[in-house]
């Protein structure tokens, strides 16, 4: 089943009861000149197991002890905002599979030729996905990246990730002069940045969900990251937000401040469609094939992690 995303940019206060989660308007519960009626209108109820994502994007947002523990057992992901709307914590349940231990022995044995060979097959695809926007989207010349894909090694020890990503984002936006990606750059950055935050809510999720621990990475090692993991299997997810951004600012004159409208276009990210081992399927319900398939990996049973494959 798809899981909800719910985005909460306003005052609100959360809690719950019969395992629904309650969403109640505070500024309104207090007005006296509001008729009870209409009071009691506002009070809305979700399901609990419905829900896969929570964003909290307002100061004035209370959230019950009760609510957020009901929602980690269900193994939702809760992203925090800061004061410019721009995610900045990622809270996840401690647990997720009933074979965890299992499975986190079998993730922290995996060896390093192992490791090399998932990253290679990451950076490949994620040049591939990189390529089709590319050359849907720009009249930029991509038979470079066609190559770059087969010339990947494992490890990526040439590093063509990197030289994918300088051409991939020279030549993304032709209609912005010298645009540079990057998390404190000029505008897409701030859409990018927002898309980027609720893909690896998604990708974190899906990883807990099959007993993988989000912190140890197969390429990513940064001591200070909780989620290198994470920032590993999401890469050949990129492009799709990349692909929604660029929709996105052809349908919108202004995208220079992060409106709750552009924040309601990028919340579409966990139910957009992929195709996966030539399936369509929602990038969430993909996720979660993506990251057992990378556990199977590290248990011996298979060789290659499914990943998305963008149709060209």
């Amino acid at each position: 089943m798809i899981k909800k995303t719910l985005c909460f940019s306003n005052p609100a206060y959360l809690s719950l009861s019969n395992k629904q989660l309650v969403i109640q308007i505070p500024d309104i519960e207090k007005n006296d000149t509001v008729p009870e009626a209409f009071k009691r209108m506002n009070e809305t109820t979700i399901p609990i197991e419905d829900i896969g994502v929570v964003v909290l994007d307002n100061k004035r947002i209370t959230i019950t002890t009760g609510a957020m523990e009901a929602l980690l057992e269900n193994n939702a992901a809760v992203i925090t905002c800061d004061s410019r709307s721009m995610p900045t914590g990622l809270m996840l349940p401690l647990y997720g599979n009933t074979l965890q231990n299992e499975r986190f022995r079998d993730q922290l044995d995996s060896s390093l030729p192992l490791r090399k060979q998932l990253w290679q097959q990451t950076v490949k695809q994620k040049i591939a996905n990189q390529e089709v926007v590319l050359r849907t989207y720009t009249e930029a010349e991509t038979r470079c990246m066609k190559a770059w894909v087969d010339e990947v090694r494992s490890g990526d020890a040439d590093n063509l990730e990197a030289r994918a990503a300088a051409y991939y984002w020279r030549n993304m936006f032709p209609q912005i002069p010298n645009f540079v990606r990057g998390r404190d750059g000029e505008p897409p950055n701030n859409l990018l940045n927002y898309g980027y935050a609720i893909l690896r809510g998604v990708i974190a999720r899906a990883l807990v969900s099959s007993g993988l621990l989000p912190t140890l990475g197969i390429h990513h090692h940064n001591r200070y990251n909780a989620y290198c993991l994470a920032d590993d299997i999401m890469e050949p997810y990129r492009p799709y937000v990349d692909e929604l951004v660029v929709k996105i600012i052809r349908k919108h004159i202004d995208y220079n401040e992060l409106t709750k409208e552009l924040k309601a276009d990028l919340l579409v990210i966990p139910v957009l469609d992929v195709i996966i081992d030539g399936k369509r399927s929602p990038l969430m319900i993909a996720a979660s094939q993506t990251t057992a398939s990378l556990y199977k990996c590290f248990s011996g049973e298979l060789r290659k992690i499914s990943y998305p494959q963008m149709e060209t």
